[in-house]
């Protein structure tokens, strides 16, 4: 039966490219924010025969048969949701079905408003995700600037959140929500502040910390669970579990309209008739599986002391990444991410990305305060998550730091001899190269050194020997 080959005898081109990957995750330094690596029972969960069951609806109320054993998972996976942030479950609910994080934030916009409705969320180029109403004078960049009307707050000249600034556009626009959360600021939130803010104008007070819930989780952050109404995640960041989304909400609230009236509010009929049938059909009760498992994981002690090694792995790299003549935003961190200023060495973050892509080093463009093209922005984002979990410490990040400024004196002997368009620089680049091709050797003889959860890393490496 075709049914139990394996996928090398199916499709051994796709095999041969999950090889290749395997081997650029073991041999790479990833120091992508957003990313992490997965424990082999998070992988075996997600590839397991619950992407085979389909489940619309809630837990107990599917429009399929056949669902005793998902309703079981599922229920699982929400009450260790609730349990891994401290929640009481007569207070909180969470739908644990968004595909992802920006699906979840869209579901919450389509319960709480209507199409043109007010909301204000952080720009972009001060660190803010699409999702969060991104738009510029010419284009309505996110779906949901589109479909209702965003004003943006901004982080300040020192790069910090400007809350007076905030509360006086708030006053003025009378937003019905306030986004808070990022996808690239280094600073942790006061969502006492925001709080005020929102009571201030009759708004819902919404925490994106898809970013920072593994921090938050073990205490290593304010807690927005003490003054939101609404807080959204993504699963696969800090929580190091695989790429889903998660909505937490309260489930009674009593609240002022914009028109000074109070009402009662059931936001957990509004959230979970808004990601189904409003907004997604059957849920991937694989992935929620397999956040089940990983929120499993939180709870143990092991992933506390995962946290506060993040934590110490971030301020390890930028101590010596500063002691070495380099920028951030801030000039630090108080989470996992590090937002670094390329303006002093005269490169961007669009070609430092593909010089460090040369010597398998992972990083991501991102803009800053100011920048006007995310195409060409003059920042990089840097972040410890994924590292520490392969097992690296202070002194290793160290070291990481040593590799970037080798890649940035490299750079900078690139561009000498290409002039400052990127064009030019890209061309220049793929031109033979000692120096890049020394550097990358080193970068993966030091990582290939540290172990990697999820697959033998030995079996890789064995591989490409031969």
């Amino acid at each position: 039966m075709s049914g139990l080959k394996p996928l090398k005898e199916v499709d051994e081109e796709i095999y041969e490219l999950i090889q290749q990957e395997k081997k650029r995750q073991v041999c790479g330094i990833e120091l992508i924010a957003s990313e992490n690596f997965v424990s082999k029972a998070v992988l075996e969960s997600v590839g397991s025969c619950l992407t085979n069951k389909y489940s619309e609806g809630q837990v107990g109320h599917r429009y399929y048969g056949g669902n005793e054993v998902i309703d079981k998972i599922e229920k699982i996976c929400m009450d260790r949701a609730l349990k891994c942030f401290k929640l009481d479950p007569e207070e909180w609910g969470v739908n644990v079905q968004p595909y992802s994080g920006s699906p979840a934030n869209f579901a919450v916009y389509t319960a709480l408003l209507k199409p043109h409705d007010r909301f204000m969320g952080l720009d972009l180029p001060s660190g803010g995700h699409l999702t969060h109403g991104y738009h510029t004078l010419s284009k309505k960049v996110s779906a949901t600037s589109h479909f209702f009307e965003s004003f943006p707050y901004r982080v300040n000249n020192e790069g910090l959140i400007d809350y007076d600034e905030l509360e006086k556009d708030a006053v003025r626009f009378y937003p019905k929500i306030i986004v808070c959360g990022a996808s690239a600021y280094p600073r942790d939130w006061d969502y006492e502040r925001l709080r005020k803010i929102a009571d201030k104008c009759r708004a819902w007070l919404m925490c994106d910390m898809a970013h920072i819930s593994g921090l938050i989780a073990k205490g290593e952050q304010n807690n927005p669970f003490e003054y939101c109404d609404i807080v959204t995640t993504t699963t696969h960041k800090t929580l190091r579990g695989p790429r889903s989304g998660m909505i937490f909400f309260k489930k009674n609230v009593e609240k002022k309209t914009q028109s000074n009236k109070l009402k009662q509010y059931n936001l957990q009929q509004r959230i979970d008739f808004a990601i189904f049938p409003q907004l997604q059909g059957g849920p991937h009760n694989n992935v929620i599986a397999s956040v089940a498992v990983a929120l499993k994981e939180v709870m143990s002690d092991d992933f506390k002391k995962y946290v506060i090694q993040v934590r110490k792995n971030v301020k390890a790299l930028a101590e010596k990444m500063q002691e070495l003549g380099y920028k951030f935003v801030t000039n630090g961190s108080d989470n996992h991410l590090l937002l670094w200023d390329l303006k002093p060495q005269k490169l961007t973050g669009s070609k430092m990305q593909r010089v460090f892509d040369k010597v398998s080093i992972t990083v991501n463009m991102n803009t800053l305060h100011g920048d006007r093209s995310a195409l060409s922005p003059s920042g990089i984002r840097l972040g410890t998550p994924a590292m520490t979990t392969r097992g690296l410490v202070e002194k290793d990040f160290e070291q990481v730091a040593i590799f970037i400024d080798r890649t940035i004196k490299i750079s900078l002997k690139i561009q000498e001899k290409s002039g400052r368009k990127l064009r030019d620089f890209i061309k220049q680049l793929d031109k033979p190269n000692e120096e890049l091709e020394e550097l990358k050797k080193d970068v993966e003889e030091f990582a290939s050194k540290f172990p990697m959860p999820g697959f033998d890393k030995n079996e890789v490496l064995e591989k490409e020997k031969n």
